[in-house]
């Protein structure tokens, strides 16, 4: 899978792209959780990732404006949440790090 998490345009950009999978989020901020990573921008929340039930998979999800839909969810790899989690962290864009770090331990 091929992976890209960088500044652009003044927020976060990350994607990540499979032959079956297409995840793409912007975001200002990221709010962590126990097992879950709130994606913010503008102060509104535009998606996030979570801990499936407690298994090992991750799932990414992003709201969506389309009616009868309120989100899109996939299955995204724990390698690409830590480059991600990381990415933010190193450029100030974590709400709590030590809750990030509470996340690390929990989830990845």
């Amino acid at each position: 899978m091929n992976s890209i998490v960088t500044e652009r345009d003044e927020v976060m950009l990350a994607r990540i792209e499979g032959d079956d999978r297409v995840f793409e989020v912007s975001f200002g901020a990221i709010e962590p959780t126990d097992v879950t990573l709130r994606f913010l921008r503008d102060g509104e929340r535009v998606g996030s990732i979570y801990n499936d039930d407690g298994t090992d998979r991750t799932m990414a999800r992003l709201t969506t404006g389309r009616e009868g839909s309120d989100f899109i969810g996939i299955e995204v790899p724990k390698e690409f949440v830590a480059k991600l989690l990381d990415a933010a962290t190193e450029a100030g864009r974590v709400t709590d790090e030590a809750a990030a770090e509470g996340y690390r331990i929990r989830v990845l």
